[in-house]
């Protein structure tokens, strides 16, 4: 098993890094996880798509269900909202499992990459908007419970980043809850920077993009959102920061 995975790695050649999907055109990552190639790799190293991601390409198993824990002891699937919203899913690996943490009426999905939409449609039910790659445009303000994204923000530019946090604030109901990850002045003393610099992937200089925290504190408190948690999760060879805002109500 163990040399099928490497061959497999090395064949879809993301090696240290996290999920990378199609962001937009005015920059951030420029590819993504090729669907076939990562679905026949999934199934040769027999595991489910989103344990592949996590065990085989990004070398940190578990990872995806360590966040939902940690979200789940924050109770932030405790009210069972009704609606969901995630950018950039991909795989889907969150958001299985977000579906087995509680039952939404409806989950949209903002995910520019279209073999992995039409997939996540296709097995889960979602709902794939329309999307330009920083906008949520098509949900109506005050109509979403739980925005989510992960594993997306480190992977876009800052202002693409910062036009999705304005929308992210826009559509949740007031009580509902923001969740996004992102790598902040926490995540990047001397040794990780050090780290970042040795051993990430050429050609992905987009990658990780830092966004300091008290920024994303400080925008959010004049978008009526207070951060009610924060908690590090792993990422490439090193940590993101998860940050939970609740919005007034």
């Amino acid at each position: 098993m163990s040399v099928l995975k490497s061959g497999v790695k090395r064949l879809l050649g993301r090696t240290g890094f996290d999920i990378v999907r199609s962001t937009n055109s005015r920059g951030g990552v420029d590819d993504f996880i090729p669907f076939e190639a990562t679905m026949r790799a999934a199934r040769a190293a027999d595991l489910p798509v989103g344990d592949y991601v996590d065990e085989v390409m990004n070398g940190t198993p578990g990872a995806t269900q360590s966040t939902i824990n940690e979200l789940s002891a924050l109770d932030v699937f405790a009210a069972d909202p009704g609606t969901v919203l995630e950018i950039g899913p991909g795989t889907g690996r969150y958001l299985e499992k977000t579906l087995k943490e509680c039952s939404p009426d409806r989950y949209e999905i903002y995910e520019t990459a279209k073999p992995w939409a039409d997939y996540l449609v296709d097995t889960f039910g979602v709902v794939a908007q329309p999307t330009a790659g920083s906008s949520l445009a098509p949900t109506p303000d005050d109509s979403v419970d739980l925005v989510q994204a992960h594993k997306v923000f480190n992977t876009v530019t800052f202002l693409c980043a910062s036009r999705y946090f304005f929308e992210m604030a826009r559509v949740t109901r007031p009580g509902g809850r923001i969740v996004f990850d992102v790598m902040t002045e926490t995540c990047l003393d001397p040794a990780t920077v050090s780290a970042w610099a040795t051993k990430g992937g050429t050609g992905h200089d987009s990658y990780p993009t830092a966004m300091p925290r008290q920024t994303c504190v400080d925008l959010f408190a004049t978008l009526d959102c207070s951060l009610e948690a924060g908690f590090l999760a792993p990422m490439g060879v090193a940590s993101t920061e998860v940050l939970v805002f609740r919005k007034s109500a």
